[in-house]
């Protein structure tokens, strides 16, 4: 049985329902999508350039993620 992950974000004032579901949830992927991409090359990074490697590991987090829930209103 796979599990599909579902996040829902309430309280917003970007639409009447004032509740989001596919944003959050695409999200989500689009950050789990990056960091396997991006935290084992900040790691690398990490040892040579210490605050390159944070940024590179807290790219997801600060700005793909962000990014993809203001883009959907829903």
């Amino acid at each position: 049985m796979t599990c599909v992950p579902i996040c829902i974000q309430c309280g917003t004032t970007s639409n009447p329902c004032r509740c989001k579901v596919l944003g959050p949830t695409l999200g989500f992927l689009a950050f789990a999508a990056a960091a396997v991409v991006e935290w084992p090359l900040g790691a690398v990074v990490f040892l040579f350039k210490r605050p390159k490697g944070r940024r590179i590991m807290g790219h997801p987090a600060t700005v793909v993620y962000p990014r993809v829930i203001h883009a959907i209103p829903i």
